[in-house]
């Protein structure tokens, strides 16, 4: 039997911080390692116990949530944790921040527990996260705002199928939806995803979301 994944939480909302711990000590392949209410407790308690995953609020006293995974997870850190970031709607730019900071994804604190938990699960085997129900608003709405002049980079160093896959990616969707809207195998896709990171220079289907909006390969 495998280690539980191993979770740090960190939100300064005592009652959402119980119920995350909560939701999550139950889960089997699960554990609570430390929980937190402030950002600057959240980069020394990552550092010190090392979690697989620290699901971290955005807005929080002493060190906000954005700092917090920049120091956690930014292209600096040496040995990078894995964030999940989850928030409310309203707080679409302090997300685009946190993304940019290295967050691995991003949920909705609305959300019902089965995602925050899948959220969990996926962050940790190293894949990226992505609410599908909010990313064109939640992305796409501020990274229009600082979208450079000029056509995107994209369009020279990707192929025609590879925008294609891009496009889909920072709609939200999954490699088996993806596979399903082109009718190729999810082998086929991840091939696709593979070689679009590694072109852009980027780290996971977050960056290529952020990458997609930023640079107009898709609208807001």
């Amino acid at each position: 039997m495998s280690a539980p994944i191993r979770v740090l939480v960190c939100d300064d909302q005592v009652l959402i911080r119980t119920g995350f711990v909560t939701i999550i000590d139950a889960q089997p392949d699960l554990e609570v390692v430390g929980e937190c209410a402030d950002g600057r407790a959240a980069v020394d308690l990552a550092r010190a116990l090392r979690p697989d995953v620290v699901v971290m609020d955005v807005r929080m006293p002493v060190l906000d949530g954005i700092e917090a995974t920049r120091r956690l997870a930014g292209a600096a850190v040496t040995d990078p944790v894995k964030v999940l970031v989850v928030t409310t709607f309203n707080l679409d730019e302090y997300v685009y921040a946190a993304l940019r900071a290295g967050a691995s994804g991003f949920l909705l604190k609305d959300a019902p527990a089965t995602h925050l938990l899948q959220g969990i699960r996926t962050v940790a085997a190293g894949a990226a996260l992505l609410d599908p129900d909010v990313t064109r608003q939640l992305v796409g709405r501020y990274a229009a705002r600082i979208r450079p002049a000029g056509p995107s980079p994209a369009d020279d160093a990707l192929t025609p199928r590879e925008l294609e896959v891009l496009r889909l990616i920072a709609e939200g969707l999954s490699n088996r939806e993806i596979a399903d809207r082109l009718v190729i195998s999810q082998e086929t896709v991840k091939t696709y995803v593979s070689r679009i990171l590694a072109k852009l220079g980027l780290r996971d289907r977050v960056q290529a979301v952020v990458y997609a909006y930023r640079h107009g390969v898709v609208s807001a």
